[in-house]
């Protein structure tokens, strides 16, 4: 007999056989404290644990969509009931007056010069501008509980993590650039070594084999930077405290700002074949083009489509990854509410082992999302500049 293996599958046999042992004691500790209490002049039991597991549910999707929206702080950790969060600068103009402080002002419900942050309703995350009934700077102004939006220039989470991904980037690249300065025809060294793989295979399999061995070099620095961009930012949206945890590939302001490039640059890029096979598609019947022109309809319809698919597609990738492990970690508070063995139980045999498996798998599609995004912008780039015959 194998003494080793025979140890390690017995190891895990027991540790198997302690986790299922654990959930079902849990859940019969749970039941008989259920029934033991039916019968007393409290209220029942069991629609009590029932209203806390769907109050526990709605907190965890709240705390959910808190953790994948954007904010105006950086939430580090929770300490005895205390959020300590670093504050980030408030920048607001409101009727043409520029006003800047610091987004703790606004914590808690807190107003500061009438501003404040909306948490219900349409408006909800936003900074408002209250409105009351008075007199403010000798100017009469509107009804109680009324509220303006002012125009918000503020350095949000999301806005910060791009910052330092961008110097980030600046300091690689430069410092890689330097190094091929200095050791010019020598092997690369350091992070070079690191990096040159990832811009030879973004040259060779993106860029030359999709827009063409003659003009791919004049998109290299967009492909470049927009693979790296989604790369780090992705790396860094993985790691859960300062200065990683911000969803910045995760909010679709910043996937549509990254499509709207490869939107115009497609469309300036485009040679006179593009726009014909646009606008009259050679090899269609004359009924697809007259007196309705269908096929042009649908050959411009899809010129925005395109760069929407971009769009949606990174926002959507990376949001459901985020959103399957915060679930995963949030079943073991939601059956921890139910009985504290059920809830150790759960994470110890079900929420960590998946959470960790996501995670791991969350640094494949980090690479994968980058790769598909700078590929799809190649081709379009490609289809754009092919010259047709």
């Amino acid at each position: 007999m194998n003494f080793p293996l025979f140890l390690k599958k017995s190891k895990a046999g027991f540790l198997l056989f302690i986790i299922i042992g654990m959930i079902i004691i849990s859940g019969v500790a749970t039941t008989s404290k259920v029934f033991a209490q039916h019968n007393e002049s409290d209220p029942d039991r069991s629609e009590i644990i029932a209203e806390d597991v769907i109050e526990e549910e709605q907190n965890v999707g709240k705390i959910i969509i808190e953790h994948l929206v954007d904010s105006h702080e950086w939430h580090l950790w929770t300490y005895k009931g205390h959020h300590v969060s670093i504050p980030l600068p408030v920048l607001l103009i409101h009727n043409g007056e520029f006003h800047a402080f610091w987004s703790n002002k606004l914590a808690h419900g807190h107003q500061h010069n009438g501003f404040y942050l909306e948490e219900e309703g349409e408006n909800k995350g936003k900074i408002l501008r209250a409105v009351q009934r008075g007199m403010v700077d000798d100017e009469i102004i509107g009804e109680e509980n009324s509220a303006t939006l002012p125009l918000d220039l503020s350095i949000t989470k999301n806005v910060l993590s791009i910052f330092m991904s961008c110097i980030l980037l600046i300091l690689i690249f430069t410092s890689i650039a330097r190094a091929y300065r200095k050791r010019e025809g020598q092997s690369p060294k350091g992070m070079q070594s690191l990096l040159e793989p990832i811009i030879i295979f973004v040259r060779d399999d993106i860029a030359r084999s999709s827009i063409g061995e003659k003009k791919y070099e004049r998109y290299m620095p967009f492909l470049l930077t927009i693979f790296f961009f989604i790369f780090l930012n992705n790396l860094m949206g993985l790691i859960p405290f300062f200065p990683g945890g911000a969803n910045v590939t995760g909010n679709i302001a910043v996937t549509g700002v990254m499509a709207i490039f490869t939107f115009l640059i497609t469309t300036f890029s485009g040679n006179r074949g593009y726009w014909q096979h646009i606008i009259n598609a050679p090899g269609v019947p004359w009924w697809l083009k007259f007196p309705i022109p269908l096929m042009p309809i649908v050959e411009i319809v899809g010129i925005f489509t395109k760069p929407f698919v971009l769009m949606v597609r990174l926002f959507a990738n990376i949001t459901a990854g985020h959103t399957i492990i915060l679930g995963f970690i949030s079943l073991i508070f939601i059956f921890g509410n139910i009985n504290s063995f059920l809830g150790l139980g759960i994470g110890i045999g079900f929420s960590i082992p998946f959470a960790v498996f996501m995670s791991l798998l969350e640094l494949l599609v980090a690479f994968i999302q980058a790769y598909v995004f700078t590929l799809l912008s190649a081709l379009y780039f490609g289809m754009a500049i092919e010259e047709h015959h």
